[in-house]
């Protein structure tokens, strides 16, 4: 049986002219990058762990760092939350909504990452480029499941039963790594060109982890309210903590309109990263 080859022709008029030829080459370059998706996900994850002296350790160290820090601050009255209004112990509370926070952050960082990681190879070699956005989304699960080891032992420590609804969990912590891997696709063509945007993120993210309820109770009163309306990340974190611990649902309504809304624009920075890849590759390898 003789494999039939895929016929590429290039072409200077633009990919958005023939959306159903764009959208034919996506999927089958996103079926095609598999393979290569796995190597470069074991590559980098060895890379990650082998050169470290503390290993694995890493992955625990700044939920733990987090969470012991705004348990103090908690002690001390500096921030004032009691466990009987949240339903919880506020260790726990803290720990999960910082691992929910640190997946989504990752998911955010790892398409620029991957990008700037590869351009060397991206210059020399042709391949489907979403293999980048494959192994770097890899590379967040597996960094995620890593931290759940450390949420399990929290967990048992202080007796915490889980509800039926963890069983929808995964769906709530896919949503969040989603949300960050479509604004990490969205800032990565400027992002390749331009350094400020890296440093950017980072001052960005800073500020916006003090916007999310992570290490506090959603805010019911105005103003303070809006910083769960209008930030994307409150209902994806509430409820996937809430899926986890409760089991009742104050923001489910929102998570399923910004899960929905944060497939509709994944798709479109898709397309975009389709349209720009060849753009940045000829400015990377000039």
């Amino acid at each position: 049986m003789h494999n039939t080859l895929r016929k590429v022709v290039y072409s200077p008029e633009s990919a958005l002219r023939r959306p159903r030829q764009l959208l034919n080459a996506m999927v089958y370059d996103l079926l095609a990058s598999r393979e290569l998706a796995w190597r470069l996900f074991v590559r980098n994850i060895s890379a990650q762990y082998r050169q470290s002296v503390l290993g694995y350790f890493w992955a625990f160290l700044p939920p733990i760092v987090t969470t012991l820090t705004f348990v103090f601050l908690n002690a001390q009255k500096i921030i004032n939350t009691s466990s009987d209004s949240i339903g919880l112990p506020y260790p726990v509370y803290v720990m999960l909504g910082t691992l929910l926070w640190e997946g989504f952050l990752d998911a955010l960082n790892s398409p620029l990452k991957l990008i700037i990681s590869s351009r060397s190879m991206l210059a020399k070699i042709n391949f489907p480029r979403e293999a980048l956005i494959l192994a770097g989304l890899g590379e967040v699960i597996f960094n995620f499941a890593i931290r759940l080891i450390l949420l399990i032992g929290v967990f048992i420590w202080f007796n915490i039963p889980v509800p039926s609804t963890a069983l929808l969990a995964p769906l709530g912590i896919l949503s969040l790594m989603a949300l960050g891997v479509m604004f990490g696709i969205l800032l990565s063509p400027l992002g390749v060109l331009y350094q400020d945007v890296q440093r950017g993120i980072t001052l960005v993210t800073s500020m916006w982890f003090f916007l999310t309820p992570v290490v506090y109770e959603p805010p019911s009163a105005w103003p303070a309210s809006l910083l769960v309306e209008f930030n994307p990340v409150s209902p994806l974190l509430v409820t996937t903590r809430e899926m986890l611990t409760t089991g009742s649902f104050t923001q489910l309504k929102s998570f399923w309109i910004v899960s929905s809304i944060v497939i509709v624009l994944l798709l479109i920075g898709w397309v975009l990263y389709r349209v720009a890849m060849p753009h940045l590759v000829e400015r990377i390898g000039a």
